[in-house]
């Protein structure tokens, strides 16, 4: 009689635990979203060096607001010395309107082996969504802004003057689910100013293969119309990495 009450006893503590959490039970949507992933990188370009890359990306989505950070390092060295460093910093803050939304966004770049070794973008203006639906999304941004940025030292001029200009930042971002577990993305950027012109184009691929983990590949194609003497014009950085997804 014990063994068949204690049987009773942890069917029916089993049962209503079955009962408060069924099987099928997900946790509810979340406002916040968090990337991170790591891997391997190839340069060409300005460096030209094989190494690591991390990035760590936050998004903090709400009915009224969306919230965006992004941080990014690239690092590479030989048996010698330091052959790439560099730093990225993105923050975008969006408040949603009836029709689109308006955008304050912050652009920090750190890169000592660039053909400017210090950038930064201040930009606000107006955005919107022409397509939006299970497959796909494209969004367009427009608006002006400021840019600094300091070019490298040369034989001819060791210590450049930092150049300022007032800019021109449109900018379409482009996401497309191609099966279940793999989607692409294309973000595509212009920066016009008076004094230097830059398009950056930046596309992924990601391939999901367990629930919050995927292999993504990149592709970072910087062209900037002015760059210093012995400098070329377009940087190229590919990656390799492996993502984890919080959300």
């Amino acid at each position: 009689m014990k063994k068949v009450c204690i049987f009773m006893s942890s069917l029916l503590t089993t049962s209503s635990a079955w009962a408060l959490v069924p099987p099928d039970y997900k946790e509810p949507p979340s406002d916040f979203k968090a990337e991170i992933e790591a891997g391997m990188q190839l340069n060409t370009g300005n460096n030209q060096s094989q190494n690591f890359n991390g990035r760590t990306y936050l998004n903090y989505d709400t009915e009224k607001a969306r919230q965006e950070f992004t941080f990014k390092v690239y690092y590479a060295a030989d048996k010698d010395s330091t052959t790439a460093e560099k730093y990225d910093v993105f923050a975008q803050s969006s408040y949603k309107l009836e029709s689109g939304y308006i955008f304050g966004r912050g652009e920090f770049t750190w890169d000592d082996f660039g053909s400017y070794t210090k950038l930064s973008t201040v930009s606000t203006g107006y955005g919107f969504d022409l397509l939006s639906n299970y497959t796909q999304s494209l969004s367009i941004e427009v608006g002006p802004g400021y840019r600094y940025d300091l070019p490298k030292a040369t034989d001819t001029d060791l210590n450049p003057a930092a150049n300022q200009d007032i800019i021109l930042r449109t900018a379409a971002k482009y996401n497309i689910k191609l099966q279940e577990y793999t989607s692409l993305n294309a973000d595509l950027t212009s920066e016009v100013g008076e004094d230097n012109n830059t398009l950056t184009l930046d596309v992924s691929y990601r391939n999901t293969f367990l629930q919050d983990w995927a292999f993504k590949l990149g592709v970072n194609v910087r062209y900037t119309a002015v760059v210093p003497e012995d400098s070329v014009k377009t940087d190229t950085i590919t990656t390799f990495n492996l993502l984890y997804t919080f959300q």
